[in-house]
């Protein structure tokens, strides 16, 4: 791994740390990223790895042999796989979670080291599992994403740490702030490499994890960059002081290092800053002062004319209508009916009465629709759906025939959705346009119609669901379910 003090070399018992885990601690710039790829690096040929690296530094390692996945890319089952695929064909890998907000980043996490976990015997082999910035996934407090999320997480890391070792998981973590970590995923290391770290209550405990009195705890804070306090079964029997040897390869982010400012004048710069901006719009009204109200802004008479005259004037009703006035009044019924936020409940057919009754104030004398055709038109209307249905609507309501009438609408509602390449309707949208306020009434509605095989519903990491209709071969964009 590197040299000591005195120029000796410090090395790592391999077998011995796949049986007893390795933590790593140290503040950010203190040299963990940098230890870690030592690690990965000169261990590549001898054991599998896998890295769970939230910013995305470690898919450099490509040269190693690891293959890169950018979990933003699939779902959680889907990484569940994965996790499966690694152990039985002992892939290397890193896992990048860079893209991914906590919450998806920990649902991922969670998702993949429990396929890791649940991998059947015949593939326990050994391997180095990574898992950089390690407090995310293993919080001391509750973190700010749900509940379940965090008990997800939180148990997939503890049983890495504490059960790994018989499926042949050898766990090393690092992390920022020990006070930040889990204590019973921490507690489970017998191996420690200390780097830098300022505050007391980190140092304390990374006293006490090497076995060193509290005064000597300030040694910690005087340690030098990519320069560690080791000790465990795997490294040292007494605390030793290793300094981390050259990588070869690189992370994508680095350091920042000063350059130099550009020297151009200052007219120049403001030039450049201005360049492809647009002039910035007038101000409605110019500056007042206190306590003096703008005057009343008037529209010219003549611009009032003329919009009057623009205005056209509401046609009276005939006695008869043409195929399309009739379809056009339809539409603009039922475009009132769904704009209507008293009709949001109310069934279809106390709305078909008062369909009858907005035609005939249009001047239609009978109604243009029977009232099961009226239900089927209202079920689209919800659904956004206003002008009569197309040839490729009428297809699309073939795939849903299974499905009862009071359905179709949020059939409808997500059919359109995915012809348009729309967000995902969210179950609020659902409910309202099945007729109903409540939320779970539109979560069995959905998982009615995807267990008749119509829908195909994917939740991606971020926690956001977009869905497929097979028969149409069209697909949602992916959005927030609530």
């Amino acid at each position: 791994m590197g040299i000591d003090g005195a120029g000796k070399s410090i090395c790592v018992d391999l077998e011995e740390l796949l049986a007893t885990r390795l933590l790593v601690q140290g503040n950010s710039g203190s040299g963990k990223s940098h230890l870690l790829r030592r690690l990965l690096e000169r261990s590549a040929g001898q054991v599998q790895q896998i890295v769970i690296d939230p910013e995305g530094d470690f898919v450099t390692l490509a040269p190693y042999g690891h293959v890169a996945i950018e979990a933003v890319d699939y779902s959680v089952g889907e990484i569940t796989r994965f996790a499966a695929r690694c152990r039985e064909h002992r892939t290397s890998v890193v896992l990048s979670l860079e893209g991914l907000e906590m919450e998806g980043q920990m649902r991922c996490a969670a998702a993949f080291l429990g396929g890791l976990f649940d991998a059947p015997r015949e593939h326990w082999y050994p391997a180095l599992v990574v898992v950089d910035e390690a407090q995310i996934f293993a919080p001391a407090a509750g973190a700010e994403v749900s509940e379940e999320v965090r008990r997800a997480s939180l148990s997939a890391m503890a049983n890495l740490m504490s059960r790994g070792r018989k499926r042949g998981l050898a766990g090393i973590i690092a992390t920022q702030r020990l006070a930040k970590l889990s204590k019973n995923v921490a507690a489970e290391a017998s191996n420690f490499l200390m780097g830098r770290t300022f505050l007391d209550i980190d140092m304390a405990r990374a006293a006490d994890l090497l076995g060193m009195e509290r005064r000597q705890a300030e040694s910690i804070r005087d340690l030098a960059r990519g320069t560690f306090l080791g000790l465990g079964p795997a490294i040292a029997r007494r605390p030793v002081m290793v300094k981390i040897g050259a990588v070869e390869t690189s992370a994508r982010s680095s350091s920042p290092v000063l350059t130099p400012l550009p020297q151009a004048p200052s007219d120049d710069m403001m030039t450049f800053l201005r360049e492809g901006i647009e002039e910035p719009a007038t101000t409605l009204f110019p500056m007042l002062p206190a306590g003096v109200s703008p005057a009343p802004r008037t529209a010219p008479t003549e611009q009032l004319l003329r919009d009057l005259a623009a205005t056209p004037a509401r046609e009276e009703a005939g006695p008869e209508h043409e195929p399309e006035e009739l379809e056009r009044i339809t539409a603009q019924v039922l475009r009132a009916i769904v704009e209507d936020p008293e009709a949001a409940h109310r069934t279809a057919a106390v709305l078909f009465q008062d369909y009858q009754v907005r035609c005939r104030m249009a001047g239609v004398k009978r109604s243009p629709l029977e009232p099961s055709a009226f239900a089927r038109r209202l079920a689209a209307a919800r659904a956004g759906i206003f002008d009569r249905l197309d040839e490729e609507w009428q297809q699309a309501l073939e795939t849903a025939t299974d499905l009862p009438d009071d359905m179709l609408g949020a059939f409808l509602l997500v059919a359109r959705a995915a012809r348009e390449g729309e967000p995902c309707p969210s179950d609020e949208q659902v409910a309202r346009t099945y007729g109903t306020s409540s939320l779970g009434r539109a979560r069995r509605v959905m998982s009615y119609i995807e267990g008749r095989n119509i829908f195909v519903t994917r939740v991606d990491l971020s926690g956001k669901r977009s869905i497929t209709i097979p028969g149409l071969g069209w697909t949602t964009a992916a959005a927030e379910v609530a």
